[in-house]
């Protein structure tokens, strides 16, 4: 065999490698991260000296629940419409979601990573629409670079027997600790989406406005439980890459190890947890739907050398077959529209034939002003 053939052969099966994940390197005792995980340098992360950490932490605009659905609605309303167009984040509080259910789903994820490689491995797929899927990086079949990250997707929409019974049965209550997570997370999200849409205008409070409300509350939900294993070389690479989420809110439930990070006037920011609290974020739709009064905002995820890293992301959006487009509300003569029509269905057709960087798919959605 020629050495070309042989190099070849080499590095297929290093790639056969790398899409098994992160955890199975770890577990393979690496000391020096790959060089398919490393990136250039002009995208690695800054680490930042001890003394100037205070400077590069953020404390995002913090909504309290419980006040929303009280006398100071239209207050917390405007900070709520504040917070989503100067940062496209906020911390949630008191949102009633009892702290066994966040337990349950932050231990449940990490014995389900802890698993020996080949019971994840049962639900590897690159099928982007699958209902479950473990998957690594980013995207794994498009990533130039793959980050430090590893994977569980559930699809949670119509939580049927027949679509929990597809999740992975290891841990033995998984199952119950996602259904009841999701179930309580999409009930939070209703409420929440009422809010933001109130707070836009295009509903009033005390209105039945089934015809505006009915889209959104049987919209679909994705939970993801990532995983991003203590990294022997953090400074060289990220847990996920700068990205905006694509729907319309994420909800995502942190552990106590920081590694969220978001860009905030030109800065990268790490956001400081609050204990059983929830990182809310505007997506692309919902930047579209606001006609870009929203602003869905780059994040990314740091990884450390000492700890494992676990964090649980509940993603709201329309139904998959329904259109995305600017509210009819928030266009006018000043107001253009601002962006096209889309769906989920160009979302993954998109992000199935691109590397998925930035707001790359939102710039694609455009209209030319």
């Amino acid at each position: 065999m020629c050495p070309t053939m042989n190099i070849l052969a080499v590095e297929k099966t290093k790639e056969k490698e790398y899409q098994k994940g992160v955890r199975h390197l770890c577990e393979s005792g690496i000391t020096r991260i790959p060089k398919k995980y490393v990136l250039p340098i002009s995208d690695r992360p800054l680490i930042v000296k001890k003394q100037e950490k205070n400077d590069e932490n953020l404390n995002l605009p913090i909504i309290d629940f419980a006040q929303l659905q009280g006398p100071n609605r239209s207050q917390v309303l405007k900070s709520l419409a504040k917070a989503c167009e100067e940062y496209g984040f906020f911390q949630l509080v008191n949102h009633g979601i009892d702290s066994d259910t966040i337990q349950d789903i932050i231990e449940v994820g990490k014995k389900f990573f802890e698993l020996p490689f080949e019971e994840r491995a049962k639900y590897m797929s690159t099928d982007m629409q699958a209902p479950v899927r473990l998957g690594t990086s980013f995207n794994q079949n498009k990533d130039g670079v793959f980050c430090w990250r590893d994977f569980l997707k559930l699809s949670c929409h119509s939580l049927s027997s027949d679509l929990i019974s597809l999740w992975p049965s290891s841990p033995i209550d998984l199952r119950e600790a996602a259904a009841n997570y999701s179930k309580q997370t999409n009930f939070l999200y209703q409420l929440l989406i009422g809010a933001i849409l109130e707070s836009l205008g295009i509903v009033k409070e005390h209105i039945n406005d089934s015809q505006n409300l009915k889209e959104f509350e049987d919209g679909s939900q994705l939970l993801v439980l990532n995983c991003y294993p203590c990294c022997p070389e953090p400074d060289l690479t990220l847990g996920m890459p700068p990205h905006s989420d694509y729907g319309l809110l994420t909800l995502l439930l942190q552990d106590e190890v920081k590694g969220l990070q978001i860009q905030h006037q030109g800065k990268w920011l790490t956001v400081e947890p609050i204990p059983n609290s929830f990182v809310v974020n505007v997506g692309d739709h919902l930047e579209i739907f606001s006609n870009g009064r929203y602003k869905s905002v780059l994040h990314r995820v740091l990884v450390n050398s000492s700890k494992s890293r676990i964090s649980v992301a509940s993603l709201h959006s329309l139904p998959y077959s329904s259109k995305i487009q600017p509210s009819p509300k928030l266009i006018n003569e000043s107001n253009p529209k601002l962006y096209k029509d889309t769906d989920f269905a160009t979302f993954l057709e998109y992000i199935s034939s691109y590397e998925h960087k930035s707001k790359s798919f939102l710039e694609s959605r455009k209209l030319p002003s």
